[in-house]
C-alpha cells in the first residue's frame, strides 16, 4: 500500500505553516488533541477520512493520529485540495491520497486507495466515500464500525440509503449537531462564500442585486452577510416557511425565475440539482457571476451551461466567462463547485474549530459504542454539543449562568 499520492512533497513546509496558524486558532480540538495524545483513545483503530484537504481539516487529521488511530486521508472534492497541506501531511507520516484538480476518475482512485486499509471508522464530508464503500467496495463495509457525515448533503443521501434499507453500518449526522448546522453552516458559510466571490471578482458587493437560492442555514449566512455588505438581496424558495422566515428577516422572496433578469450575483446553497438552470441564465443580466455553496457542482446547470454556451473564456483566475446564444456573458467561479473552499480557503478557522471537535469526538463515540448501534442515521449525542459549546465559551472567556436545584425541580414539575 502506497504510503501517499500527491503533487509535491517538497511543499511541506508551507503547508505545515498554514497548518500550525491553524492549530493556534482551534482552541477547542486543541484541547482533544492533547487528551488524546495522553489516553491514545483510537490505539490501533483505523479510519478512513474523506473531507476538503486545507489546513483546518488537516489539524483534524493529526488530532485523530494523536489519539493513534491508523489514518488513511483523501479529497472530497477535485478542487478544493490544497497540494501544499496534503504534503505537510505526509511528510509527517500520514497516508494521503489527493492533489487539486485530480480528474474524476482519479478522484475515485483515491478513494479506493484510503479505503483499502479496510476502515473500523468512515469521516466523510458530502457521501462520496460511504457510497464508494456500498457500491464499488461492499465487502470492506464489514470491517466499519460506524461513520461520520459533516454535510447537508452527505446526510441526505445517507438518510436516503436508510430508508432503502441499504446502509450497511452507523453514521452520526454531524451536520445536524447544534454545534455544527446553527454555526458552521450559518456565520461560517455566510463568511467564506463572500470572501471568495470578493478575492476572486474584486467587485463590491454594496449596491448589488444578490439572488440566494434556498434558506436554509447556509443560505441563512449568505443572506445575511450579503444584507450587512450593503447588498439587496432577493431570496428563493420552494419551502412556504422558510419563505415565510425570509421575509420576515427583510429579504424579497420570489421563484428564480423572477429573480434571474434582477441579479448581478447568484449563490445557490439548496443540496439539489438545477436551481439556476439554461432557462434563467438566458435572462440574466450581462456578465451576472453565478456561485455555487452547496457541496456538488450541480446546483448551477453547468451541464447545460457548458452545451449551450457559443464561446468560453478565462476572465481572472477562477472566473470563467460563458456567452450564450443571446450574446450576453454570465460569470461561473470555481467551476460551479463549492465556491467557499474550491476557489478559497473555507469556513473560519473557529467555526470549523466547533465543527471539527463534534467530528473527533463522535468519532470517539462510534469506537466506545461499537456494535451496540443500529445501521441507522444517529443524532449527535447531546453530552457532546454541550462539552463542545462550554469549551468554546471557556475559549472566549465567558461565563453563563446555571439553574439553581429549586429551577431544575420547577422544570420538571407540571405544577405551578
Amino acid at each position: 500500500m502506497k504510503q501517499y499520492e500527491i503533487r509535491d512533497l517538497s511543499l511541506a513546509p508551507y503547508g505545515r505553516q498554514k497548518i500550525e496558524w491553524v492549530a493556534a486558532h482551534m482552541p477547542i480540538l486543541q484541547g482533544i488533541k492533547d487528551q488524546f495524545d495522553k489516553d491514545k483513545p483510537f490505539s490501533g483503530v483505523k479510519i478512513t477520512l474523506s473531507i476538503h484537504l486545507e489546513a483546518k481539516t488537516a489539524h483534524l487529521c493529526e488530532v485523530l493520529a494523536a489519539g493513534g488511530a491508523e489514518m488513511c486521508i483523501t479529497g472530497s472534492n477535485v478542487l478544493s485540495t490544497q497540494d501544499d497541506v496534503v504534503a505537510a501531511l505526509a511528510a509527517a507520516g500520514l497516508r494521503v491520497y489527493a492533489y487539486h484538480g485530480a480528474a474524476e476518475e482519479e478522484y475515485r482512485r483515491h478513494l479506493e486507495m484510503a479505503l483499502s486499509q479496510k476502515p473500523n471508522i468512515v469521516i466523510d464530508d458530502g457521501g462520496d466515500l460511504v457510497t464508494v464503500l456500498h457500491t464499488a467496495r461492499p465487502d470492506l463495509a464489514e470491517e466499519v464500525w460506524g461513520g461520520c457525515e459533516e454535510t447537508t448533503t452527505g446526510v441526505i443521501r445517507i438518510r436516503a440509503m436508510e430508508k432503502e434499507g441499504i446502509l450497511k453500518f452507523p453514521m452520526i449526522a454531524v451536520n445536524d449537531a447544534k454545534c455544527k448546522h446553527l454555526f458552521d453552516n450559518r456565520y461560517g458559510t455566510g463568511q467564506s462564500t463572500w470572501d471568495s466571490i470578493m478575492r476572486n471578482t474584486n467587485i463590491i458587493i454594496a449596491g448589488k442585486q444578490v439572488v440566494v437560492g434556498g434558506y436554509g442555514w447556509c443560505s441563512k449566512g449568505i443572506a445575511m452577510r450579503a444584507k450587512a455588505l450593503g447588498a439587496r438581496v432577493i431570496v428563493t424558495e420552494i419551502d412556504p416557511v422558510a419563505a415565510i422566515e425570509a421575509v420576515m428577516d427583510g429579504f424579497e422572496v420570489m421563484p428564480m425565475a423572477a429573480a434571474a433578469p434582477r441579479g448581478d450575483i447568484f449563490v445557490s446553497a439548496t443540496g439539489n440539482k438545477k436551481i439556476i438552470t439554461m432557462e434563467h441564465m438566458l435572462t440574466m443580466k450581462e456578465l451576472a457571476i453565478l456561485t455555487n455553496a452547496g457541496h456538488f457542482n450541480v446546483e448551477v446547470d453547468m451541464e447545460g451551461l457548458e452545451a449551450a454556451a457559443i464561446e468560453k473564456k478565462q476572465l481572472r483566475n477562477n472566473v470563467t466567462a460563458y456567452r450564450l446564444k443571446n450574446g450576453r456573458q454570465v460569470c461561473v467561479i470555481g467551476e460551479g463547485r463549492l465556491v467557499n473552499i474550491a476557489a478559497a480557503d473555507g469556513h473560519p478557522t473557529e467555526m470549523m474549530d466547533m465543527s471539527f471537535a463534534v467530528q473527533a469526538l463522535s468519532a470517539l463515540y462510534i469506537k466506545e459504542h461499537r456494535g451496540k448501534l443500529d445501521n441507522k442515521v444517529i443524532n449527535v449525542s447531546e453530552k457532546i454539543d454541550t462539552l463542545v459549546a462550554e469549551r468554546m465559551l471557556a475559549a472566549w472567556g465567558i461565563t453563563i449562568d446555571r439553574l439553581s436545584e429549586e429551577q431544575k425541580e420547577y422544570l420538571e414539575s407540571w405544577k405551578v
